[in-house]
């Protein structure tokens, strides 16, 4: 599965990028999501349930969200690796058995060390082992449709929180946390049945071109485990840098505003609504952004709309730092939950763009690890300026501005440092024709070459130059 072109002219196989079997990708994708991302956040409602059983603070059992997210982002590299050497669907199988035995594992813990393990880091390695590879399935499967794919893929995120959160509650009401655990446990076996709808792309070669399959094996190069070239591509280390600025700021408001608004004297259940009307908006604003991202006009420039959806979250958050009463913090969650769609449709969209397929699992593993470290500083550094002041006004400023800042990074560095080479065969190649992508693929294959996404202009760097 982590094998192969987009585009062949081999045709054993019965699905075709855009259509068909890429649409039951695209929903193994959408559950994967949610479980990758909702996850972390709806364990937190057995929070108190530990509190009591352990006998430990609320900051211990944080933990477990935190541990949960570094395994996530963290082990990038680690899926990247396993993906290159044995494929999507294996490497999401054996990770769906994993994100199940830890929370079996979890409810069975007799002191919150073995949950840290159990939870965080078994569960977490499993939902890592299932995120990465449905990303790179799902964007080998879309061309024309990826960025619509991407934004339907991500709105998997909102509407399991929705679900997770709720039916946690039922679970720890009715079976306590231990019985939780184990029906969570089975619940995450439905990563298992996700991974096995990542059949791979590409179906076996026709007779006629085996032995000369076998005799260019002999001379082919061995196929890199992690491709750290992606290093030498400028707009891919533009990327990164932006990337890891914004997770310091994306992630803080969504944990703060519940006690902002607590803190301005509303009700739980009243300041526990923001987050839901964040959520609400969060599941129409992925897909629409995907949508319009596929437009023909603006794919080619879907940096410069990733750059205006992370400048308009950074921009929410310094504006919402003024807010004094709840519906300033409603309008806020609206924005917010807005821009946060918008960002988190098009973050992987432009990511494969940059690098196209033949690189993307080695670079997405990268920019997670990246991110993974972000993640740990980000929202622990904003509780210490919280602790420090006592004011969220200077939190929500923190997030904003460090967010504005990767808008910057990116926009800026993406026009001034990447450099457009309109010549390139291949560049009309991601909104061509399907006639016409057949024609060059022909004729690429008669030349020996070997072919690598097509890259949106303006996003290509002087290293990912179609050879």
């Amino acid at each position: 599965a982590g094998r192969g072109g987009l585009f062949t002219r081999h045709r054993s196989f019965t699905g075709y990028p855009d259509v068909g079997w890429g649409w039951a990708v695209l929903a193994g994708g959408f559950v994967i999501t949610g479980f990758s991302y909702a996850f972390p956040k709806a364990v937190s409602v057995f929070f108190k349930e530990l509190i009591r059983e352990f006998g430990v603070g609320y900051s211990d059992c944080a933990w477990i969200s935190s541990i949960l997210l570094a395994m996530l982002y963290g082990t990038g590299p680690l899926c990247s690796v396993l993906v290159n050497k044995f494929g999507c669907r294996p490497v999401m199988m054996v990770g769906g058995l994993f994100a199940s035995l830890g929370m079996i594992l979890a409810s069975l813990a007799t002191s919150i060390i073995h949950i840290y393990i159990c939870t965080g880091v078994i569960t977490g390695l499993g939902l890592a082992l299932n995120f990465q590879p449905s990303l790179i399935m799902l964007n080998r499967y879309f061309s024309e449709k990826r960025p619509l794919a991407n934004g339907l893929s991500a709105a998997g995120s909102p509407v399991a929180l929705c679900c997770l959160s709720p039916l946690g509650q039922v679970l720890q009401y009715h079976y306590g946390w231990r019985g939780g655990f184990l029906i969570l446990g089975g619940l995450l076996l439905n990563c298992c049945a996700c991974g096995a709808l990542m059949r791979p792309l590409v179906g076996p070669k026709k007779t006629q071109d085996q032995a000369v399959g076998e005799a260019g094996k002999k001379n082919k190069p061995k196929k890199k485990l992690l491709d750290f070239s992606v290093f030498k591509d400028r707009g891919f280390i533009i990327y990164a840098i932006a990337a890891s600025i914004m997770v310091l700021g994306l992630f803080v408001p969504p944990v703060f505003v519940v006690s902002y608004a607590k803190e301005m004297g509303n009700e739980d259940t009243k300041s526990a609504l923001l987050l839901t009307i964040l959520g609400f908006i969060d599941i129409f604003a992925r897909p629409t952004c995907g949508l319009i991202a596929g437009i023909k006009w603006v794919r080619p420039r879907c940096v410069y709309l990733f750059s205006f959806a992370i400048l308009f979250n950074g921009i929410t958050d310094v504006i919402s730092s003024q807010a004094t009463d709840y519906p300033g913090l409603v309008v806020f969650c609206i924005f917010f939950g807005l821009s946060y769609g918008m960002v988190g449709a098009l973050q992987f969209e432009v990511l494969m763009a940059i690098v196209g397929t033949k690189k993307f699992s080695s670079a997405l593993g990268l920019v997670l690890l990246m991110e993974a470290i972000a993640v740990l500083v980000g929202p622990p550094g904003a509780g210490r300026l919280l602790d420090a002041t006592h004011n969220y006004m200077y939190v929500f400023l923190l997030a904003g501005c460090e967010v504005i800042l990767a808008s910057i990074v990116i926009c800026m560095g993406n026009f001034l440092c990447i450099k457009k080479k309109p010549d390139e065969p291949e560049a009309h190649l991601e909104n061509g024709a399907p006639a016409e992508r057949e024609k060059l693929n022909s004729l690429l294959e008669a030349e020996g070459g070997e072919h690598e996404r097509a890259q949106p202009a303006g996003v290509r760097g002087g290293a990912a130059e179609a050879k």
